[in-house]
């Protein structure tokens, strides 16, 4: 039985999902990817990686009419409906400001 655990930089894993690393990051700060501080340095294993790409598989017949439920339960149009009200709040704040 081989306990060898394989540990990835966070650049490794954020390339190996295809995102940014600040995105790896949120992941990781929401909970939803363990990873580990060894002094300065976080490092993720590989089994937690793959378990983690597990767990974002989409089940089919879940997509409706565009949208995408996310791991966190959110679709994607709530994320853009939330999008469009912070910029609308940003702008009516600028607007007070100049008033």
């Amino acid at each position: 039985m081989d306990t060898t655990i394989e540990w990835l930089s966070t650049a490794t894993a954020a390339e190996m999902l295809g995102v940014q690393s600040r995105t790896l990051y949120r992941f990781i700060d929401e909970g939803r990817l363990p990873a580990y501080r060894f002094g300065r340095v976080i490092r993720v294993k590989r089994a937690d990686l793959e378990q983690f790409v597990v767990s974002c598989r989409i089940e089919p017949g879940s997509l409706r009419e565009g949208t995408v439920q996310g791991a966190s339960g959110h679709s994607e149009m709530d994320a853009q409906d939330q999008r469009q009200r912070s910029e609308v709040m940003t702008t009516e704040s600028m607007e007070s400001v100049r008033t």
